[in-house]
Parts: C-alpha cells; structure tokens; sequence
C-alpha cells in the first residue's frame, strides 16, 4: 500500500528523502539466515576496517539508531560528570535535541553565538574559563558541526585550529558530523582531512541525511578520549540487536564513493537552487553544502507551501531554510525556483 507520490520531493530536510536503492539492496543482501546480535556479526566487525580506511587506524565504530543517540553517546562517553560542553548556540545539541543531552546524560552545555554557526579559538575562550572552580561545570569538550547548521563549512585549517587550541587548554573535540559527506563533498578532501588529521577526538557520524534508512555511527578516534560507550550505547537505548542492517548500509555507503556521490549531488543541487534566485531573495548564509537560508516574507512563504515544504528559521526576521536531498532534481529546483520567482512578482523579472 502506497500512501504518498513518490515523485514528489520538498526542500524542508534532506531527512524526506527516501532511502538511496543501493543501500535498500544493501539490506536485502544482509537479510536471510541468522547473524549474532547486538555487533557480534560479520558486518560490524567488518565495517570496522572500511571507517579505518577513512578514518585512521585508531577509528573505532559503534553503530547507534540516529543522530540524537550518536551525539548523546559520544559526548557521554567523553565527560565526567562535573564537565560540560562548549559548543555553538546554533549546535543541533543545544537547539534541536529536545535537552537529549541535558536529561539523559546530565550534561551541561556552554553555548556561544556565533555568526555563521562557526566556532574559533576566540569563540571558544569566552566559555572556557572556571577550571578548577568547583563551583563550575568545568569545560572539558568542545563540539563542532561539519558543516554547520547554518549550511557553513569549516576548513580543514579552520578545524585543526579549533582542535589545538581546545587540547592546549585540556579539552577534547568532538565533531557532530550529520553532514560531514556534504562537508567533505564541497571541499574536496577526504573526511579524515575534516576529523583525525585536524585532530578531531571523535565523531558522530551520519548516514540517515545521507541516504541510509536509519542509522548513524559513533567513530572514536582517539582511544584516550573516550570510555565505556558499549555500557553507554545500552543504556540510552541506543544499541541495536539487529546492528548488522545498520552496518550493512554504512558499508555500502562508504566502501566505494557512494557517500561522496550522494552528497556531491545534494551540493550541486543546493548551488543550482542558489543560482537561479540570486537577486530574488536576500541569503543570510553562504551556501556551502546543501542548505540555503533566505530571507522571505510571511506571506510569500505561506503561499509557496501551499505546495512545497520548508521550515521558518528565524520567523521573527522572515529567515527560511531550504535543504536538497541526494535525490532531488534539476527538473525539482527548477520548479521551485520558478515558484519563488513567481511569488516575488515583478522583483524577479
């Protein structure tokens, strides 16, 4: 039973899209017989020699259900109980976990405004002090989005100069990396340029807004920096007994180019969307992978989603996202782009 159009795609969230065939046939091809449970199976185990191939020798991976979990787990497993976390205030960990963070773990978060959803060394010191004060949740993590929520990019250079200064000050990095393909996609550099080379501690790193099903993976890469995530992993119920499906899909997705692929593709499309409305609508952001954020009044945005779905950003101000996916088309940005000229009237002629 069929219950939506298949051919119809939105620019909301990268997470409408459905799942890429090849990692459906991933699946299928993992399915059938009995496999031990909980990551005791050939596919974990060897998914763990595709993440070293990108990661680095000390990568190790433990698959999770979903982003929340990941980042929940990772920070977790790299705190005491007394520390906290700095991070931006536009971090997914600070503004759209629902406190997963905060209630499960116990963790404080010290957030910093940033303009583009960046932090730096500078950024980062206004949090960082109150070490050794007991009367301070004492910062000992530093967490980064690659590429932000606000559609920005670090640089390979950007990010080892936020790791260095966060290990001279005592603290580790960890990376939320939901779209780290799309980061890798636009800078063209591997992902271990983006996160072991930069000096990156350990990952969260997506699949689900990269074509997977469900799933993402916690990838350690400093084995120092991180303790007991298979005790953790379980009891924020985040370990799968059926793990081999998510591994399965990671492997497909990172064993050959089928990551870059899908996220060169978003990318692309992002840049397409961007270049047919310069001078149409006024962006607040760069659009460095595959978010756009613009500037459209109440009721030109009402009447754009009388057919097409996106989220307010800043409703206050009339900021909107708009996200592409792996599938969407040019046939898909041209549509709306038209409708958005449409809608602006004479000021898109």
């Amino acid at each position: 039973m069929r219950l939506h159009d298949p051919e119809q795609r939105h620019f909301a969230s990268d997470n409408y899209a459905g799942v890429h065939p090849e990692l459906l046939a991933a699946i299928a091809e993992a399915n059938g017989g009995h496999e031990s449970s909980y990551g005791a199976d050939a596919y974990t185990a060897h998914l763990q020699g595709v993440m070293r191939r990108h990661f680095g020798d000390t990568a190790e991976a433990f698959p999770v259900f979903n982003g929340t979990g990941a980042n929940v787990v990772a920070l977790t497993s790299m705190l005491p109980r007394w520390g906290a976390v700095i991070t931006a205030g536009t971090a997914h960990v600070n503004t759209d976990e629902n406190g997963a963070p905060e209630r499960v773990s116990g963790i404080k978060l010290l957030t910093v405004d940033t303009p583009d959803g960046k932090l730096t060394p500078e950024l980062i010191d206004r949090q960082a002090g109150g070490r050794g004060d007991e009367h301070r949740a004492q910062p000992l993590v530093v967490s980064v989005t690659q590429s932000t929520e606000l559609g920005t990019v670090y640089t390979p250079e950007e990010l080892r100069a936020v790791c260095e200064h966060a290990h001279s000050l005592g603290m580790r990095v960890h990376l939320d990396g939901a779209r780290l393909a799309n980061a890798a996609a636009s800078l063209d550099v591997p992902l271990r340029a983006l996160t072991t080379d930069a000096g990156v501690d350990v990952v969260s790193f997506g699949g689900t807004k990269n074509g997977l099903l469900f799933g993402e993976a916690v990838v350690v890469l400093s084995p120092e920096a991180s303790v007991g995530i298979p005790y953790i992993r379980k009891y924020t119920m985040q370990l799968p007994s059926k793990m081999r499906f998510v591994s399965a899909q990671l492997i497909a997705l990172l064993e050959g180019e089928l990551w870059l692929r899908s996220a060169q593709h978003a990318n692309a499309m992002a840049a397409r969307l961007r270049e047919q409305l310069e001078g149409v609508v006024e962006f607040t952001q760069a659009t460095d992978a595959n978010a756009l954020f613009a500037i459209v009044p109440t009721d030109a945005a009402a009447r754009l989603r009388e057919t097409h779905h996106f989220y307010d950003w800043d409703a206050a101000r009339g900021e909107v996202r708009w996200m592409t996916s792996w599938d969407t088309t040019e046939a898909d940005v041209g549509a709306f782009a038209r409708d958005i000229r449409s809608v602006f009237g004479a000021s898109a002629s």
